[in-house]
């Protein structure tokens, strides 16, 4: 089970759950050997027994390990273990959603949120699952409908018809679904689908005050406040509940008289009228007065009067990419969904799986090398050989847009998710991966300009283990630090 930490430097952790739930103690791992800052050489030859060195170690022996090392072009296989056998990828599964994506879509594709009018004063505006909209987003649609003239919007409906399906992947694991990582994925998507207040520490004895970013989603919620503040001598813990019923929300633990305020970000439970929530207020700054909102599913849509749109796809691989965003990446699974037609059985997410089948397909995976449930990595069902990561990441080195697949990776020591690794080692600035982390689970599959040898593609997938993240994470920075030695012998 992952526990998610927020404003880690407060030590404040946030659990949303529903039920109390026990933790075993973890015994402290072997502090694993630092990746290696030494420039010395290996040949091709010797290249598995250093790698058999590293995740050989005995504290490696409940775990699982899947690797692949190729060179990108041509060339003998430089390594593998178990390279054609299933493992949980968690979110190097993104390498394949963003791949068919851009192969799919086009890199200047964009998502368009619009705005029609279908009579005197009756509006409709359409989602069509823009992940990046936000408040800025609906004020210049409000500025929009202003310079129309409009000034009064008898009815407004919101069509949710676009993206089919269920809002939240029946896989995933609660805690997620609780969280940021997993939240809900719609023809409406705005501010992440995320809303959040505040805890502030107040006098000692005292409950701590909840302070709403957004005043008007705290009419939405019952809150049940058994939090309390602390002398600064005592630790900081709090608690957030969250009820299945999705309107209530208990707060307990406490904070430190001399402690931060402390973020909490929430899923929202219905983005649709979240959405519609929210555009009443911008359309208010601009003196529009809106009357009743629904939400529909479908109909005639008529003029468009007013849209925005997303930034171009390969902004949003970036995004989806550089930093793991969940959100994103189920989006665009959605969006291939406009590739094929639907049966009514069928959800946006499943058209978008085969779409996304195809076009890996195309670029020469092997189908029989994964099985995907979603578009993120999230959900454990996923599997994934490192034989389908290698295929796919020397499929699109063959491609018109790899420059702009390769560029949406973290690269090594510098930007994304691998900002604080490799850094001072070899591999800094040569390397361009993804990663992936759930419990028991680490990832990185990715592309390395080797000094003294040619470019190679690798996956490296950690499976079953009972190391922390961190430990195995070395370990793997161990083994592509070497691959940076490999010369010619």
């Amino acid at each position: 089970m992952r526990l998610k930490t927020l404003n880690q430097p407060l030590g404040v952790l946030l659990i949303f759950l529903t039920s109390q739930i026990g933790f075993s103690s973890i015994a402290k791992a072997q502090t694993p050997v630092a990746p290696t800052t030494s420039t010395k050489s290996i040949c091709s030859s010797q290249l598995g027994t250093a790698i058999d060195a590293v995740i050989n170690r005995p504290l490696f022996n409940r775990g699982r390990w899947g690797i692949l090392i190729q060179p990108l072009s041509t060339g003998p296989t430089l390594y593998s273990r178990d390279a054609q056998k299933y493992f949980t990828p968690a979110s190097n599964l993104k390498l394949l959603t963003t791949a068919a994506a851009l192969q799919e879509l086009g890199a200047n594709f964009r998502i368009r949120t619009s705005i029609y009018q279908n009579g005197n004063g009756i509006l409709r505006v359409v989602g069509r699952g823009d992940p990046s909209l936000s408040d800025t987003e609906l004020q210049k649609l409000a500025q929009q409908l202003k310079q129309k003239r409009i000034t009064q919007i008898q009815q407004l409906s919101a069509d949710d018809s676009y993206i089919q399906g269920d809002i939240v992947n029946p896989t995933w694991q609660w805690e997620d679904v609780q969280s940021s990582d997993g939240v809900p994925v719609s023809s409406f998507i705005l501010n992440k689908n995320i809303f959040s207040f505040k805890l502030i520490p107040q006098a000692v004895g005292k409950s701590l005050q909840v302070l709403w970013l957004d005043p008007g989603e705290a009419k939405q919620w019952r809150i049940i406040n058994q939090s309390i503040t602390v002398p600064q001598n005592q630790p900081s813990y709090v608690n957030v509940t969250r009820e299945l019923s999705g309107t209530v929300l208990r707060i307990q633990g406490q904070l430190t008289t001399n402690s931060e305020e402390s973020l909490i970000d929430l899923p929202v439970v219905d983005p649709n009228y979240y959405f519609l929530r929210r555009f009443r207020t911008a359309l208010a700054t601009e003196k529009i007065t809106l009357g009743q909102t629904l939400v529909v599913n479908g109909g005639v849509n008529q003029g468009e009067i007013a849209f925005v749109e997303s930034p171009p796809l390969a902004e949003l691989l970036a995004e989806t990419n550089l930093n793991s965003n969940n959100l994103y990446a189920e989006a665009l699974l959605r969006a291939l969904a406009v590739k094929k037609t639907r049966v009514k059985t069928q959800t946006s997410a499943d058209v978008g799986l085969e779409v996304v089948k195809a076009s890996l397909t195309k670029l020469g995976v092997d189908p029989a090398n994964y099985i995907l449930v979603d578009g993120s990595g999230l959900s454990r069902r996923d599997l994934v050989t490192p034989e389908a990561f290698v295929q796919t990441l020397r499929g699109m080195a063959k491609t018109p847009t790899a420059y702009i697949y390769r560029a949406s990776l973290p690269v090594a020591g510098k930007s994304g998710t691998l900002k604080g690794r490799f850094q001072g080692t070899p591999a800094e600035g040569i390397v361009q991966a993804k990663t992936g982390t759930l419990t028991g689970v680490v990832s990185l599959s990715g592309y390395m300009n080797a000094p003294k040898y040619e470019p190679l593609v690798f996956s490296i997938i950690v499976n079953q283990s009972n190391q922390s993240a961190t430990v195995i994470r070395q370990a793997i920075d161990e083994v592509v630090v070497l691959l940076t030695q490999l010369q010619h012998c």
